[in-house]
């Protein structure tokens, strides 16, 4: 496994990062395609003994499940020190008032619960889970800054947005004297590139680590064009990053088979190591509901595709509409 500092912030992480939405109890939540518990637990020992370190859930991924599967995981096969725990808030996690969004209620209250079902007394990056255009700005900064100074977590980051929001936030944590936000998570891969515009390089100018979620398109960039899995037929919210988009994701999608024939290796590998390739991301966000997902993954390290193949891979793209900010 390779390291990396994360941003530029002095923290070791794994060049990739597991992401944890997959693993949750299938009838909590929206994700009825996750695997619960037992299941789960491979997995997760396997990114452990693979030399992954750092870990990233949500409080609603799975009405909390995820983060309750996780943590008991890590506290058996590794020790707290050793691993990067990384989660969001933001969600709705119950009706009524205040059960959603960046409010300093909402996240006081979330930080704590997130702890709890973790079984920790700290997170690693605590990050907001998309902008809430309904709470003042300076409201959710300084209720993150008191949660890093509370103890309660290390770093803060931030998750997909408009460039403008972000630089926003960015002016003012720094003109508050405020925790400033150390990552960026926000959607990169080969189907849809439209942060190369903006966001990267505002983040590789403001020193702010990337870790991309989907690197593989939630599977789309690793199997053939008309492919179908448990998970594509139930997964709403991806259907909609995608449906305006088929008629060139396809001539991508078989560029990515192209690429990946001619070296002899997964199309998942290609596809990860064009992410992997960007100088500002720190650890690209992979999914993993089998041993051989995590294994390309990792072999996907080891691949560095020659300017001839990123451009084979890229010239395919068209712009694509703005989504993954909801």
């Amino acid at each position: 496994m390779e390291y990396r500092k994360l941003g530029s912030t002095g923290l070791d992480v794994s060049r990739l990062c597991l992401g944890c939405m997959t693993y949750g109890v299938p009838d909590r939540g929206t994700h009825p395609w996750t695997l619960d518990e037992e299941r789960s637990r491979p997995l997760l020992r396997q990114a452990v003994e693979a030399g992954i370190n750092f870990f990233d859930t949500a409080n609603i991924y799975s009405d909390g499940t995820s983060e309750e599967i996780v943590g008991r995981a890590l506290k058996e096969f590794t020790r707290r020190d050793e691993v990067v725990i990384a989660t969001k808030v933001n969600g709705r996690m119950h009706e009524g008032p205040n059960g959603a969004g960046l409010s300093r209620k909402a996240i006081l209250q979330e930080i704590d619960n997130s702890l709890r079902r973790l079984g920790t007394d700290y997170v690693d990056l605590y990050q907001i889970h998309r902008f809430d255009p309904d709470v003042p700005i300076e409201e959710t900064i300084e209720a993150l800054h008191d949660v890093v100074k509370a103890g309660k977590a290390r770093y803060i980051g931030a998750s997909s947005m408009y460039a403008w929001q972000f630089a926003t936030m960015l002016h003012v944590a720094e003109a508050n004297g405020w925790t400033r936000f150390a990552t960026m998570q926000n959607y990169v891969n080969l189907l849809y590139r439209e942060e190369e515009r903006e966001m990267l390089p505002l983040c590789e100018a403001e020193g702010v680590g990337m870790i991309p979620w989907s690197p593989l398109a939630r599977g789309r960039l690793t199997r053939p064009w008309n492919a179908e899995t448990e998970r594509t037929q139930s997964d709403a919210f991806g259907k909609t990053l995608y449906e305006h988009s088929a008629d060139a994701d396809r001539r991508v999608i078989e560029a990515v088979a192209e690429v990946a024939a001619g070296r002899g290796v997964a199309p998942a590998q290609v596809a990860l190591a064009w992410v992997l390739a960007k100088p500002m991301v720190s650890a690209p966000i992979i999914g993993a509901s089998k041993p051989g997902h995590l294994d390309d993954a990792v072999a996907a390290l080891d691949l560095v595709l020659s300017e001839e193949e990123i451009a084979r891979l890229e010239s395919p793209y068209v712009p694509h509409a703005v989504v993954g900010f909801s």
